[in-house]
């Protein structure tokens, strides 16, 4: 047998795995290199351990949650869409379940069932596995490409890189990868975190720890102008062509108030744009706590019930429309006192309240950065590669597959998804 590998896939992640097994069980001789000592170490810790693996829709559900970056999806996806990879893990003995927000995970909560099938999977393949081998230099003699680790340098005819991004920094995933892209010509979208917790140097938000709004729209917008009207429906805020944008990301979903600002899917899924920002002080957050009801509805429902409930204390009033804790707080920044009667709120500042709970602002600090980032923003540049076969247009017999790429998507599975689809289509391609 030839001292040369037909394929090496660099990073035994959900990328990896996927890939090396696609391509071994089409008979390629396939070698996989992971620098951990154990394989899937992101898989392993994901969705609380249980692993999102993907979400509940079909292809274009995916093409659009990506919103520009779906379009080089097309291909993935027709090769491994939600439904194929749920079928996939389900062909191997593991059930999945549906909760009601569309993730997707094993219906034993347990992380562990997706490694194991997709282990099972690189088994049966003949593919082998090197554990604790990490990659420390690659090259190309012009004929095939040379990796180097600390036991041997490696010949391969082609190569695969699966190495992640940045995020989770503790799972081995610190961005080997994309050294390696540059050194081949490719450029790299600058890597930064995304779906992770914001910070925020507003004390009040702080004092909130542990409290979670179910529904609320949250939007990102520069801390210098005005922000969209309250009450404009998602999307709608965006203007039309020629006119500045009002805001810079949005999400409709749950919130979370913690010790250091907020997280939740609503904070995850707008933090890119804040980890975008050279100064993301310059950005503020504006939240919408009742998001279903306008504006002017909302003040006259406070008129009738200040009218109506006169004797109730205001705070009281204001727990009819959102959480007590929360509706304490936004009193004490307007400066009402909690246990003054609703009769005595005057008609500015039932205005003012109804702005707070439609729009009230939040300052922005930061982000939690890639130790408490679920994916990285950024990426190989998705223009250099080319999306029916996953492979470099600048160097023949290069691949690349996963979070490595200039892909993120919305918290749900659609990033697991997105690795498993690139991945297959690499394996298929190689």
């Amino acid at each position: 047998m030839s001292d040369v590998w037909q394929l090496v896939v660099i990073g035994a992640g959900a990328a990896g795995l996927m890939a090396a097994e696609t391509a071994a069980a089409r008979g390629l001789r396939v070698l996989l290199l992971e620098k951990n000592r154990r394989p899937g170490v992101k898989i392993l810790m994901s969705g609380g351990t249980r692993c999102n693996l993907t979400h509940a829709t079909d292809k274009w559900g995916i093409v659009r949650a990506y919103g520009d970056q779906g379009n080089f999806l097309h291909s993935a996806l027709a090769q491994l869409d939600p439904p194929q990879l749920v079928r996939l893990f389900e062909d191997e003995g593991m059930a999945t379940k549906v909760e009601d927000t569309g993730k997707i995970f094993p219906a034993s909560d347990k992380a562990t069932d997706v490694l194991a099938v997709l282990m099972r999977r690189l088994e049966r393949s003949g593919a082998v596995l090197a554990l604790e081998e990490p990659t420390s230099a690659i090259a190309h003699d012009g004929e095939q490409f040379l990796i180097t680790t600390p036991n041997r340098v490696i010949p391969a005819e082609k190569l695969l890189i699966t190495t992640g991004g940045m995020s989770y920094p503790g799972c081995g995933t610190t961005g080997d990868g994309y050294a390696w892209a540059e050194q081949f010509g490719h450029t790299i979208v600058r890597p930064r975190p995304a779906l992770v917790p914001i910070t925020t140097p507003d004390m009040w938000v702080k004092t909130l720890t542990g409290l979670t709004i179910p529904d609320m729209l949250l939007r990102v917008v520069p801390a210098a102008t005005e922000p969209p009207a309250a009450g404009t429906p998602p999307t709608e805020g965006k203007p039309k062509k020629g006119k500045a944008k009002a805001f810079l990301a949005e999400r409709r979903s749950s919130l979370l108030f913690t010790h250091f600002g907020l997280s939740g899917p609503a904070a995850l899924d707008v933090s890119r744009a804040i980890s975008g920002e050279e100064k993301p002080a310059q950005l503020k957050l504006v939240c919408d706590f009742l998001p279903d009801i306008k504006l002017e509805a909302l003040e006259e429902q406070l008129k009738v019930e200040c009218t109506t409930g006169g004797k109730k204390q205001l705070v009281a009033v204001a727990s009819r429309f959102v959480p007590r804790r929360l509706a304490e707080s936004m009193l004490d920044l307007l400066g009402l006192a909690l246990e003054s009667r609703a009769a005595e709120l005057s008609k500015s500042s039932r205005s003012q309240l109804a702005l707070a709970m439609k729009g009230q602002t939040i300052r922005v600090e930061g982000t939690r950065g890639f130790p408490k980032a679920e994916v990285t923003a950024g990426g190989v540049s998705l223009k250099e590669v080319d999306s029916h076969t996953m492979e470099s247009k600048l160097r023949p017999g290069l691949f690349f597959a996963g979070e490595v790429l200039d892909l993120d998507g919305p918290i749900g599975g659609y990033n697991f998804q997105a690795a498993f689809s690139t991945a297959k289509l690499a394996g298929m391609s190689v």
